[in-house]
């Protein structure tokens, strides 16, 4: 695997190989030491034109303990507040020997202009890109999926008949757009619940259903419910008529968790609103997988950092 740019890159067994392979880098969280010598002498920039702190975090401690040097490059405070293009500066650290980029972008399709433009020759992995993608949020997600529903025997699963309700703002979601191409190619049943202004204008352009009514997604008994915050920083027009409203209608509140099965677990890829999107009962409660994802995303991380700088998915 050369690059990791989109969810929708990655076929049925490269998946299962990435999450195979993350299941191994997991086992080190039990030992003393828990860094590995695999990435020892090798050089990634995280580059970073969009805020982060789970994300940028994630990687970065994945990277160590992969035994690289990290580079952490912010866009505030660099030549890039000067006006410098996503071109120079990736040919800037590229002339000082990266071997990796990991890129988030404000901007859909940045990730793929690095990869595939020439400006550079190192591998690219897109860690979240405008209102694109987010593959390794998907990755993390299928991966947690997986453990949660599978137990102990998850190694060479898929998620073959598995009902996964993601419910927000999946019009500005990259993790709802990623989701979706990643968990239908591991078999699970993914639909999208939304208001109408907030769901994509092209029902057929994601291999998912597409609701409006949450009460009546939930009553189906999903496997998992995925909570997606509303990002208002890149909404600029009234898609729904107030937050109250927003919550009462489309909210996991308290009455709504507690009807759901015990069985259901409940995702959010973060940060959350609580009392907005999620009630602080549901997101704190043991059907949540809310901190497992956090833990998770360092392994699978590893296995996407080993998978495309060795050109291997499994160690």
């Amino acid at each position: 695997m050369q690059h990791l740019l989109s969810a929708a890159d990655l076929d049925r067994d490269t998946s299962i190989a990435l999450l195979d392979l993350a299941e191994d880098m997991a086992e080190t969280a039990d030992r003393p030491h828990k860094k590995l010598p695999t990435l020892r002498g090798r050089s990634i920039v995280n580059l970073f034109f969009e805020d982060s702190t789970r994300t940028r975090i994630s990687f970065e401690s994945a990277e160590k303990r992969l035994s690289a040097d990290v580079i952490n490059f912010s866009a505030k405070g660099s030549s890039v507040s000067k006006g410098e293009s996503l071109k120079d500066s990736a040919q800037t650290l590229a002339a000082m020997g990266v071997d990796a980029v990991v890129i988030r972008h404000g901007s859909s399709g940045a990730p793929y202009l690095l990869a595939h433009r020439g400006w550079i020759d190192v591998p690219v992995v897109n860690a979240g890109d405008g209102t694109h993608e987010h593959p390794t949020q998907a990755l993390l997600d299928a991966f947690t999926l997986r453990r949660r529903i599978h137990q102990t025997a998850s190694r060479g699963r898929d998620l073959a008949g598995v009902r996964v309700a993601i419910v927000g703002d999946v019009l500005h979601s990259r993790v709802a757009r990623s989701n979706a191409w990643l968990l239908t190619t591991l078999g699970a049943d993914v639909t999208f619940v939304a208001p109408p202004t907030l769901l994509p204008a092209q029902r057929d352009a994601f291999p998912v259903s597409m609701e409006t009514n949450l009460d009546e997604v939930l009553r189906s008994s999903p496997d998992a419910v995925m909570m997606l915050r509303i990002q208002k920083e890149r909404i600029h027009g009234a898609f729904f008529p107030h937050e109250r409203e927003y919550t009462r209608i489309w909210g996991l509140t308290a009455q709504r968790f507690q009807a759901l099965p015990q069985k259901t677990l409940v995702m959010h890829p973060g940060p959350m609103n609580r009392g907005l999107e999620i009630c602080s009962e549901a997101a704190d409660s043991a059907a949540s997988t809310v901190l497992e994802q956090v833990a998770n995303g360092v392994f699978v991380r590893m296995a996407v950092l080993f998978a495309v700088l060795t050109g291997k998915e499994d160690l």
